[in-house]
């Protein structure tokens, strides 16, 4: 008799935590597939110390085969699911295309960043959930404090020297927190102009920083960031980007380079496609984390409406906490419906939150104690290590190292601004020059054409939708990203300068049918989410990054269009 197959899609918290309890109660009982479009599990809350110098990128992510026994790893993007003929399509980092059939499928596919209708934003404006992300704001920093530091312009190097950090939730605030840290010691070696330092404006349309969170740590929060230097303007929102700077919600135009959007998440748009019940762009599940209708298919962390059962009524909030305990009961569950063990409803206590803000400094109210200061920093610290699932070790030593070494302000230019556009379904990957294109499948899930016309999945402002007709993954990033357009020819690459002024970014083609997919529908006004007004399609190249030179070559055409 053949094993039963599980198709896991996703190694978040979620996902990831589901594969390490089947792993573990199945005992090879179960055919254990694990898609995922990298290799790795990504500690997001220690993100903000990669931006900041602190780690090394590899410190926060985690191998997935080394440390999932039993655990298959498939390397690709879902961009559709069949729930009647039970398979998963994806496509792979070479552009093929493959499918998965499964017994049991879990998603956890995570979220994506949360656009807003304001002008210029997805221009000019950079989010911060991948490890891309991360890399690019650490050089892109780094230069703007050297070129200020040159600069003999007042006003220029006034601007390189502020960055606007919008979103006063869990990760901006720690963006704030580490980037003033990061960006005074990087002038301590290389000095600004006479009575300058490095300027950082933490914005929020909330009337206090951590919303979110419990008031002693919002107060905690918000009195080490104004001490440290950081501006914190609460009840402030931004009304316009542009190249330039920011226009903000009190009329003021503050002169900046550098916007990193950490407004909030949205759930990634996969979900809308399923075809069941959605909530506010989360696909709707009982209890037991089971598609209604569908016992063989469960959902957990972000992109799943998980009843709470402590607020009758209401729904688990979309943070990594939640999320990692989701998967240990998706994985309890999962291996339930085989006959291992009895399943469980999901049911949480909440046992506390740590911020960490950099230095010694931190929030945190384990078991509900408010603490503040080194105490809090080292329980934050040891948090951390505790919830890691491996390079506990390394990450210790790096943060050693951090605390008697100054940090090393260099530029490693890996990740352009054209690679990580705010607006893409794949935040942890970041665009490729020349890189292939993804191919969407041909059919929905009743066997027509996929409709490229279905509703997106919204975020926290709006429903996503019944999701009554299937929305290929990748044919949505395909369309709507900025940087995921027809790559430049490589070997034209080679014979350009790649600093020349001038040349057109990645996937920045001219002509109507710029980046569109091979047989893919223009964009209708139904298959916009919430902001994509304000997000350039096709047809409109987005504004790249001012300061950094632009990948050249002439862009040919995606493969099947003419």
């Amino acid at each position: 008799m053949s094993r039963p197959r599980v198709v896991i899609v996703g190694a978040g918290f979620a996902g990831y935590q589901t594969a390490r309890t089947l792993s573990r109660l199945t005992r090879n009982k179960a055919d254990i597939v694990l898609l995922n479009p990298t290799d790795y599990f990504l500690y997001l809350p220690l993100l903000p110390q990669v931006a900041a110098g602190v780690l090394e990128p590899r410190r926060v992510t985690v191998s997935l085969t080394g440390t999932l026994p039993h655990v298959r790893l498939v390397l690709g993007e879902a961009d559709g699911i069949d729930l009647e003929a039970r398979t998963v399509h994806y496509t792979d980092p070479e552009g093929d295309g493959g499918t998965l059939s499964y017994d049991r499928l879990v998603l956890a596919v995570g979220s994506v960043n949360k656009l807003l209708p304001v002008p210029g934003v997805a221009e000019h404006a950079h989010g911060f959930r991948g490890l891309p992300e991360a890399l690019y704001l650490r050089d892109h920093v780094t230069r703007q404090i050297e070129l200020a530091a040159a600069a003999d312009d007042f006003k220029n190097c006034s601007s390189r020297c502020t960055f606007v950090v919008v979103g006063a939730g869990y990760t901006g605030t720690q963006v704030a927190a580490q980037g003033q840290l990061f960006t005074d010691q990087l002038v301590r070696k290389q000095p600004l102009r006479e009575g300058m330092r490095p300027r950082w404006l933490l914005l929020d349309i909330a009337p206090r920083v951590l919303p979110e969170l419990d008031e002693r740590l919002s107060t905690t929060a918000d009195r080490v960031l104004r001490e440290r230097g950081v501006d914190v303007r609460t009840g402030t929102s931004v009304e316009e980007a542009t190249s330039t700077g920011v226009r903000l919600s009190d009329g003021e135009f503050v002169d900046t380079r550098t916007l990193v959007w950490c407004v909030g998440v949205r759930p990634d748009p996969l979900v809308a496609g399923v075809g069941r019940p959605m909530e506010r762009g989360r696909l709707l599940v009982d209890p037991y984390l089971q598609v209604p209708g569908h016992p063989e298919v469960f959902a957990c962390g972000d992109a799943a409406a998980v009843p709470d059962l402590e607020k009758p009524g209401e729904y688990t909030a979309m943070t990594a906490q939640h999320a990692w305990r989701h998967g240990k009961v998706a994985g309890h569950n999962v291996a339930a419906s085989f006959g291992v063990g009895t399943r469980r409803a999901y049911r949480h206590r909440d046992l506390g939150f740590v911020v960490d803000l950099g230095g010694v400094k931190a929030a945190a109210n384990p078991l509900g104690i408010p603490l503040s200061g080194p105490l809090a920093g080292l329980v934050a610290r040891g948090y951390h290590l505790a919830a890691m699932p491996g390079n506990r070790v390394r990450v210790a030593a790096d943060w050693l190292l951090d605390a008697v070494l100054p940090r090393q302000g260099v530029q490693l230019g890996l990740v352009r601004s054209w690679s990580v556009p705010l607006e893409s379904a794949s935040p942890e990957l970041a665009r490729v020059a020349g890189g292939p294109e993804k191919r969407a499948p041909a059919t929905g899930g009743d066997g027509r054409p996929a409709d490229s016309g279905a509703g997106g999945a919204g975020g926290s402002g709006g429903s996503g939708g019944s999701g009554a007709a299937r929305v290929p993954r990748a044919e949505a990033s395909a369309v709507r990203d900025p940087g995921n357009r027809p790559a430049p020819d490589p070997d034209a690459l080679a014979g350009r300068d790649p600093d020349a002024p001038g040349a057109p970014a990645p996937g920045r083609a001219a002509g109507p049918a710029a980046g569109r997919p091979a047989g893919a529908a223009p964009r209708s006004p139904a298959s916009r989410g919430s902001a994509e007004s304000v997000v350039p399609g096709p047809d409109e190249p987005a504004a790249p990054d001012p300061d950094e030179p632009a990948a050249p070559g002439p862009v040919r055409p995606a493969e099947g269009e003419s």
